[in-house]
């Protein structure tokens, strides 16, 4: 995707795969004890922990999501203690940013194109994990300063209680009915929140139009949220009907908020669409255990935990030799079969991003 026009945009265009997508997972929630001992003053290789810094999403809301059983395995296995901090997208880089002359993370874990600016911004140190050659081209950086853990797509979810039919548009959502009643993730804080931004310029071809189009959902949006994983419970309960997520959060939320339906807005006329969203881990650079964050890294890439993306994270491993069969691997394909998929340009992207959030506020007036 290159610099967001008037005309049409240049995104790649391709038909949902027959062989299983690239992985969707679940972000973990594990204590951040240990925290205030594993910072850059620490210089001994072998001590015994590793700090992550994380987008949300991957956290199982009751501790059975892909991080917790990942974790909970490396540290029976090697001893090392994981110490998890989770934030918005872009909030875990900026807060990795703040703390460059005393860096406190190991790793990084952030959507595109937040792993991008991080990159930019010379926050990771180049490193691949073993496994990291069964990735796509587009699942690691040229320089291997990044690769995808947990691929995944963006999408909205609806409650299935309140909504038994599903809007299909874009347009749709601009009916009154939904005033007060929609909400969608902070574009540049949140990165499925940038993702609304990103699909409504492909869906709507261009800036301008897609400023236009949100410049008037804004009637009907409840207001700003740093976490997308929050919208869930609401739209659940019926506190608001539609919001935005991603494929495999929102799978694995469905386990224990049986209102949640998934789908993918189309511009009116057109089809529905979506675009991988993967999750992107990073050896931060100057880690104060970086020893502990590369095993951890390999161990996130290692067979064993890309099998558990599916059958616990409800989403997709990023190892292209891996292809589950599972229910989940199952189920999901079939959810998102019949949408297309876009390839964004997510260096364009990370070079514009904030021409592109300057232009979402002043058309929403956020």
């Amino acid at each position: 995707m290159r610099a967001f026009t008037h005309q049409p945009l240049p995104f790649t265009h391709r038909s949902f795969p027959a062989v299983p997508l690239l992985a969707g997972g679940l972000v973990l929630a594990l204590s951040l004890t240990g925290l205030t001992g594993c910072g850059a003053s620490s210089t001994a290789s072998d001590e015994k922990s590793v700090t992550v810094y994380s987008a949300d999403g991957l956290k199982g809301e009751n501790g059975d999501g892909w991080y917790d059983q990942v974790f909970k395995d490396f540290e029976k296995e090697t001893g090392i203690k994981v110490n998890y901090v989770e934030g918005g997208s872009g909030e875990v880089v900026q807060r990795a940013v703040r703390e460059k002359s005393n860096t406190q993370a190991d790793v990084l874990v952030t959507l595109p194109p937040f792993i991008q600016q991080a990159d930019a911004k010379g926050l990771l140190q180049s490193y691949a994990p073993r496994g990291a050659e069964h990735l796509d081209a587009a699942g690691r950086s040229a320089d291997s300063t990044w690769t995808a853990v947990v691929n995944n797509y963006f999408g909205f979810i609806r409650n299935t209680k309140e909504l038994k039919q599903a809007p299909t548009t874009w347009e749709d959502l601009l009916d009154p009915a939904y005033r007060n009643k929609l909400q969608y993730s902070t574009p540049g804080v949140a990165g499925d929140g940038t993702a609304v931004v990103i699909k409504a310029m492909h869906d709507f071809g261009g800036k301008e139009p897609a400023m236009a189009y949100l410049k008037k959902l804004q009637a009907n949006n409840v207001g700003p949220s740093s976490s997308t994983s929050k919208l869930a419970p609401k739209v659940d309960k019926g506190e608001i009907l539609v919001a935005n997520g991603d494929v495999q959060m929102n799978f694995a939320q469905a386990r224990s908020m049986p209102n949640l339906g998934i789908w993918f807005p189309a511009k009116d006329g057109g089809r529905p669409t979506t675009f991988a969203l993967p999750y992107a881990a990073g050896l931060v650079s100057k880690a104060p255990h970086s020893a502990n964050g590369k095993k951890l890294l390999d161990f996130m890439l290692a067979e064993r935990a890309q099998r558990q993306v599916s059958e616990i994270g409800g989403g997709f491993p990023a190892r292209t030799d891996i292809k589950p069969t599972d229910a989940n691997a199952v189920a999901l394909t079939k959810l998102i079969d019949g949408v297309e998929i876009f390839e964004p340009d997510w260096n364009d992207i990370e070079k514009n991003l904030d021409a592109y959030i300057d232009a979402w506020k002043a058309a929403t007036g956020s």
